[in-house]
């Protein structure tokens, strides 16, 4: 029987190490070498906030079968179809609860200005990077998906002007000889 529990452990712990992370530090693999959209922006707010655990199921279905296999070992006849079923059920709670709980991450929710006054906000897994309300950042946006990451030049974006037109050459200066 702790051989059952122990497998089962495990299998629930492989099955959910599959789960995908929104931090800004790790790029998706199809992610790679792939062109993004980049913006200068100004960080305006910065607050902390926590993006719930997913309930794909996958939890759910590992923690049922293993709960129904673990269950219906105890016992024979009539008795262990009764005790597999239980199993089932309470691997399938568990297991959900442990895929919400191992899937739920620190994050933080930015507001940020971008150079032509729109103002956006982006929500993010907490990374190596602690922003501060004025400090110059870049929006990344790749796929759809967008992150904050310091603006490597360091300066907050001035705010967008064209470029000043051509100036006419000064007009030639002619002294009397």
């Amino acid at each position: 029987m702790k051989q059952v529990k122990t497998l089962a452990a495990l299998a629930l712990a492989a099955a959910l190490a599959g789960c995908s992370t929104t931090s800004p530090d790790v790029i998706q693999r199809g992610d790679a070498q792939r062109l993004s959209q980049v913006q200068d922006a100004t960080v305006l707010n910065v607050r902390n906030v926590v993006v719930e655990g997913s309930q794909s199921g996958t939890g759910a279905a590992t923690g049922g079968v293993l709960g129904g296999i673990a269950g219906s070992t105890r016992s024979s006849g009539r008795e262990s179809v009764a005790i597999g079923l239980v199993g089932a059920v309470a691997g399938a709670l568990a297991g959900n609860a442990i895929e919400r709980a191992t899937t739920r991450e620190d994050a933080q929710e930015i507001l940020i200005q971008l150079r032509n006054g729109e103002r956006r906000a982006v929500v993010q897994a907490r990374g190596n990077e602690n922003f501060q309300p004025g400090e110059a950042v870049v929006l990344v946006t790749t796929g759809g998906k967008t992150r904050v990451v310091r603006n490597p030049g360091g300066a907050a974006p001035a705010a967008w002007a064209p470029a000043p037109a051509a100036a006419p050459m000064p007009a030639p200066v002619y002294s009397p000889r």
